[in-house]
């Protein structure tokens, strides 16, 4: 079937399996979103890999009214060696990889008139603005030649260009010649710092925000500080590791300490990630088994073994320095795990959630013997006071009583046995976040407002199955221009065109990432969240925070006629429910930050209600009295955007 859209005219594809098929050629190179011709669709899981579009040279991007970005001060220069290494490691997906090629070796934003957001700053100082080509995009027109309206005649004005600045003639930048800028000395916490006993939910710190909106987050290196626990011994789940780097999180005191990684590196990707490790005789490895196709490990936790106790954090960061730098960040961390006297019985420590149980579990289904000492470990802890449920994915097909121990499944039973019907709940919608999107299908029905959608309206054991609304948070186009990190942000939102084009019916779902409550609106999120909010947002039914993106590798998808269900990645998350912490629900906190005394107000990270993508027509837009409006759209990363600079004055030109 043939449809035309604002993505140009395009086929649909009969086959709804995740992003495995041929991408059908475009037939409009006009459109704004299409250009060239596209390689094969590459299939989408949590942060996979895609094929990257090559840019011809005769590609044009429709022009329209951007929105200022922020004023981001721009700090002197680090003059220290401890900035990172102007060549970083390959590390991650295609699109990450660009974000890394684009902070390298930045594509200035020129023409020939002065641009409204470098307007007014830095002109004091003509030498610092060497390099900067500054426009005026006022009068952009972002329907040229689309609208039936007659235009007024305006100066011909060349097209802006795509030049690769040389590094020697960047300008200063709030990231420095090396990208990143050190933190304030006030940045780390040198005592204990403000823990809400609670919920145990915590954001990462954010470099660049103002201190109260960090008082209350954590870091890495607060993490795993002596603040905490003094360290023996640490296992790290995740999917991108820069070793270097993480080790210098530990402490010096701790940096020798064994260090278990478990990764799903494979072939030429694991053999760099060894290659990585080899000055440290302290890391040893364990590879994940991913053996459905496109399956990914992106579980994210941290266990810590300390000679006080034990501890487990589950959290939303790889252990990159991008992630735990200008990101929004989630994590989990449990309390201290007390060892057990010695003789008690398999059953002792068990919390009233079945954490440990649980985690169990999970670990088991790596059936890797590097694993065998940890689980003997938390054997011997009592995890008692854990008052979160674990929901897991591990890579198979399930049949029977098996479908219900991972994926959303899990989450579906969860929500059935320990959660409440609740009035009107019909017009209780629906809330996910997240950093990725992977194939939905041909329809909203064959996955997303089927069996997932089923799983999250799912309140205890009643048989109502309501249609209540459901809100999709995935960041704009603007949202990432606007960031702190800029264009770059945008490498870790790794939604491709090929994708997007499929699926347009999803974005009528989409909401913009707007997180004023927390300070982090130009934090863009890597963070994934899911919840169930009242039809005010002041209360939530639930709320759960994980590693799972918006894709049916993630969360599973049924099959053979809802028989079995099939899971290709690891994932790994923490439920919230109010029956668990005595409470009806959970009252939505309005103010999060600084975090400095236990609240019961849950912290959700980001403004309630969601605003919805606009469709807003531009001051140019409204002079020329175009027919159509300029609309929100949802980041890609690989196709250009090179209409307007980001914070840094920069396009993004994907190769």
């Amino acid at each position: 079937m043939s449809q035309a859209s604002q993505h140009g005219k395009w086929t649909l594809s009969s086959s709804d399996d995740d992003n495995d098929d041929p991408l059908p050629s475009a037939s409009n190179n006009n459109s704004p979103l299409l250009f060239g011709s596209p390689p094969p669709d590459q299939h989408t899981s949590s942060e996979s890999n895609h094929n990257s579009p090559k840019i011809g040279s005769n590609f044009h991007q429709p022009k329209h009214d951007p929105d200022p970005p922020p004023s981001i001060e721009v700090k002197p220069e680090p003059k220290s060696d401890t900035v990172t290494a102007a060549t970083p490691l390959s590390i991650g997906s295609e699109a990450r990889h660009a974000a890394q090629a684009s902070q390298l070796k930045p594509v200035k934003y020129e023409s020939n008139q002065s641009s409204p957001f470098l307007a007014g700053k830095r002109k004091k100082d003509d030498d610092s603005i060497s390099g900067w080509a500054l426009s005026d995009s006022d009068d952009d027109d972002k329907d040229k030649g689309q609208s039936s309206g007659q235009k007024d005649p305006q100066p011909k004005r060349s097209n802006p260009k795509l030049k690769k600045a040389k590094v020697e003639e960047r300008p200063p930048s709030p990231h420095g010649r090396t990208y990143y800028i050190d933190e304030p000395d006030d940045f780390f916490e040198t005592s204990v710092p403000p823990v809400n006993d609670t919920y145990r939910f915590y954001l990462n710190k954010v470099t660049g925000l103002e201190k109260r909106y960090n008082t209350g987050a954590l870091h890495i290196k607060e993490i795993l500080s002596p603040l905490f626990g003094t360290l023996k011994e640490s296992v790290q789940f995740n999917y991108c590791f820069d070793i270097a780097w993480m080790l210098q999180q530990y402490p010096p005191e701790f940096r020798d300490k064994p260090v278990l990684i478990v990764h799903g590196d494979k072939r030429e990707a694991k053999a760099r990630l060894l290659q990585q490790a080899q000055p440290y005789s302290q890391v040893r490895f364990c590879q994940a088994k991913l053996d459905i196709a496109f399956g990914t490990h992106h579980t994210k936790m941290m266990l810590l073994w300390y000679e006080e106790g034990f501890r487990v954090v589950i959290l939303t960061s790889n252990m990159i320095r991008a992630d735990w730098y200008q990101k929004t960040q989630g994590l989990w961390m449990s309390p201290l795990y007390l060892r057990l006297p010695k003789g008690s019985p398999e059953t002792a420590g068990e919390s009233p959630t079945l954490f440990k149980r649980d985690l169990l579990e999970y670990l088991g289904a790596y059936r890797a013997p590097e694993i065998a000492d940890w689980i003997q470990r938390i054997r011997e802890h009592d995890l008692s006071e854990t008052r979160v449920y674990l929901i897991g994915s591990t890579p198979g097909r399930y049949l029977g009583s098996d479908m219900e121990r991972w994926g959303h499944l899990r989450l579906r039973k969860l929500l059935r046995d320990h959660t409440r019907p609740i009035p009107n709940e019909e017009k209780w919608p629906v809330i996910g976040q997240f950093s990725s999107i992977g194939s939905m299908g041909l329809d909203k029905t064959k996955w997303l407002a089927g069996e997932f959608q089923r799983t999250l309206t799912t309140l205890g054991k009643s048989s109502l199955r309501p249609d209540p609304p459901m809100h999709l948070i995935y960041p704009s186009v603007d949202d990432v221009r606007t960031s702190l990190e800029g264009y770059p942000a945008g490498g870790s939102l790794p939604y491709s065109i090929q994708t997007a084009q499929k699926q347009i019916w999803l974005h009528s779902y989409f909401h913009r990432w707007q997180a004023e409550t927390t300070g982090r609106s130009h934090a863009m999120p890597h963070i994934k969240t899911y919840m169930r909010a009242s039809p005010d947002f002041t209360q939530l039914a639930w709320f759960l925070v994980t590693s799972a993106n918006l894709s049916k590798a993630a969360w599973g998808a049924l099959e053979k006629n809802n028989t079995q269900v099939m899971v290709r990645s690891y994932e790994l998350g923490v439920l919230y429910v109010p029956s668990a912490f005595s409470m009806s629900t959970f009252p939505v906190q309005m103010d999060v930050f600084p975090a400095t005394t236990p609240s019961t107000a849950f912290p959700v990270p980001f403004d309630l209600p969601p605003k919805c993508y606009s469709s807003k027509v531009g001051a140019a837009h409204e002079r020329l009295r175009a027919e159509k409006p300029v609309e929100d759209q949802p980041w890609m990363w690989n196709i250009p955007y090179t209409q307007a600079p980001d914070t840094h004055g920069n396009i993004w030109v994907p190769s």
